[in-house]
């Protein structure tokens, strides 16, 4: 099963609850939530 991550923004003015990114391909150890965009209000 691929790799989750569980991510909300943390806008205040947004409406995203919660989503989850799942990943296929490995991804180096130093990535984090911090380094995607919310894919609602961004």
């Amino acid at each position: 099963m691929p790799a989750t991550l569980e991510i909300k923004c943390e806008n205040d003015d947004c409406e995203l609850d919660m989503t989850e990114l799942h990943s296929t391909y490995e991804m180096p150890d130093d990535v984090a939530v911090a380094d995607f965009r919310c894919p609602y209000c961004s």
